[in-house]
């Protein structure tokens, strides 16, 4: 079998390249640019992705596509409408790559979505497969568009799609929220977070999210499925930050600032949104993973953490 990985330079990109051809698989790693040496991958690079890309020299012998390529949160956004861009690379541009993929013979498509797809926060109970999508970005919205349109070639032309919803992934280098509070703790740097005790937040190590990829690439009854993923271990904020400290060996400096006055502070600064990610809750059930894959993550949220602060120290 040959893999096809787009935003094979990216974080969850580069790792998937290399675990799969630890596991001997062949794979071709595409980039917007070259992205040189990929764990013995065959690189390609393809340019901009959107509805008129040619993936035809990327697509050639390949027997599966892993879509991870998208256009991603933008930090400072520019465009009068965003979701139109979004919509050029992760709708069109998606759609366009899996009707190539028809065209030659592309046996499976796995589309790394989002869990935002199934929404913001939770409150009290986890999100399940099953649950209505209640998009909350134009990211969000763009990435459930894509698994809509990605359903619909499936029921038209029998490509077999297999869609993934990950929630916050963390590994070495991770970047995001992640990559920042571990520069924060690696440095000293007391964080006003030891109040923050009462969410649970649903993560998902690299590498438990590069096994599943792995699984579904083969899995027989992964056809035509969506899961959700994580370690399947939920934390606080509290905890997990404490559990990050253990994990660099270092003291963890937490203030017991309360809640409400963070939650107050950040949204008079138009950070409400990271106050969200860091204070809400948003858990993910993945029991109909386990049980359709007879999978479960084969590391642990300590293990995990281990494994992601070890090659940044």
């Amino acid at each position: 079998m040959k893999l096809l990985v787009t935003g094979a330079s990216g974080f969850v990109g580069k790792a998937l390249c290399v675990e799969a051809v630890a596991r001997g698989l062949q794979v071709r790693a595409v980039s917007r640019f070259s992205s040189g040496y990929l764990g013995k991958s065959e690189c390609v690079s393809i340019g901009n992705i959107d509805s008129s890309t040619s993936w035809s020299d990327a697509l050639n012998g390949c027997d599966v596509v892993v879509h991870l390529a998208a256009r991603a949160h933008v930090m400072n956004e520019t465009s009068h409408d965003p979701l139109m861009e979004f919509r050029k690379v992760n709708v069109e541009g998606t759609l366009n790559l899996a009707r190539q993929g028809v065209a030659v013979g592309i046996r499976r498509f796995i589309y790394i979505s989002s869990i935002g797809v199934n929404g913001a926060e939770t409150d009290g109970a986890p999100f399940g497969v099953m649950d209505e999508p209640v998009p909350h970005s134009d990211y969000a919205l763009s990435k459930y568009e894509a698994e809509l349109g990605l359903r619909k070639l499936a029921f038209e032309t029998g490509i077999e799609v297999v869609i993934i919803r990950p929630p916050l992934i963390y590994g070495p280098n991770a970047p995001g929220n992640f990559g920042t509070l571990t520069r924060w703790l690696q440095r000293g740097v007391p964080l006003p977070l030891g109040a923050v005790t009462q969410n649970r937040r649903s993560l998902v190590a690299l590498d438990n999210l590069l096994d599943l990829i792995l699984t579904c690439a083969q899995h027989p009854k992964a056809v035509n499925q969506t899961f959700l993923v994580s370690d399947g271990a939920d934390l606080s904020t509290t905890e997990l930050l404490q559990r990050m400290g253990r994990a660099m060996n270092q003291p963890v400096r937490l203030l017991p600032v309360s809640t409400k006055f963070l939650a107050f502070t950040a949204n008079l600064f138009g950070k409400s949104a990271t106050a969200q990610s860091l204070m809400g809750s948003l858990q993910v059930d993945i029991s109909q993973t386990c049980e359709v894959l007879d999978w479960s993550p084969p590391v642990s949220v300590d293990e995990g953490l281990r494994r992601a602060v070890e090659v940044r120290g």
